[in-house]
């Protein structure tokens, strides 16, 4: 990346815009995938990293994607894409990658030598976790959710429990990390569009993704048309969102 011309965090969120038409002009791949680097810095729940990115250059597979994009102008004219896919299904990878980590930085060490941090930390792994991500056919989520209501009546607890609920969790993790890479890009003054408009099980062909991979978004990449925005940024007051306490 040239760090000369980088935007600032603020400058950069405010250039952003969702480009609905790029030029005909190339970017760089590299800086693309550097910026994708960038979005898997993200905060995520538990460190679960539930998330995977697919960075299409090859212009075939650009067409494909944009007619299964319903023909958008910000996906047939993007000079790349990059979607955004939640993996929900490898939470038992995730947490095995989570507790070697945490061993080695605990130095491999015999159990019985784990302080009570490290003890609760590799308990949270394994067993909180999976505790948490753990279901068969939404019948154990629904009855976890039904324990841990009753149990919110005496103290407080986490309740978001069912498979519907950690479904929701990844594809939060999973916009946080887009919102990164669109940030990132526009610092480097490359242009985005978020779109959530598209036929997903088409997209996950393309892609050859497990049906139980999710798209969480599509992204056109590109430099912004002189039309490629559609009007002034509107957004409703700040009075009337923000509430201090």
């Amino acid at each position: 990346m040239d760090l000369s011309t980088e935007k600032s965090v603020s400058e950069a969120i405010k250039y952003r815009r969702s480009v609905r038409v790029f030029k005909n002009e190339a970017i760089d791949v590299q800086k693309v995938k550097d910026c994708i680097q960038l979005a898997a810095l993200a905060p995520t729940s538990s460190n679960m990293q539930l998330w995977e990115f697919y960075h299409v250059v090859s212009p075939d597979r650009i067409e494909q994607i944009a007619k299964a994009s319903f023909d958008q102008n910000a996906a047939k004219t993007a000079q790349q894409l990059v979607i955004v896919v939640t993996r929900k299904d490898l939470w038992r990878k995730r947490v095995k990658s989570n507790i070697e980590y945490l061993k080695t930085q605990y130095g491999n060490k015999a159990e019985a030598d784990y302080s009570k941090r490290e003890k609760f930390a590799l308990n949270y792994y394994q067993k909180i976790v999976p505790a948490l991500y753990f279901d068969f056919f939404g019948i154990i989520g629904m009855i976890k959710f039904l324990a841990f209501q009753i149990i919110g009546i005496f103290k407080p607890i986490y309740r978001q429990a069912r498979q519907s609920d950690m479904r929701i969790v990844a594809h939060k993790s999973a916009g946080l990390a887009a919102q990164n890479f669109m940030i990132s890009m526009a610092a480097i003054n490359y242009d985005t569009c978020p779109m959530e408009g598209f036929d997903s099980l088409i997209i996950k062909k393309i892609l050859h993704l497990p049906a139980s991979a999710e798209i969480n978004m599509i992204v056109g990449c590109g430099i912004r048309a002189t039309n490629g925005i559609y009007g002034e940024r509107f957004r409703i007051p700040f009075e009337e969102t923000y509430f201090k306490i």
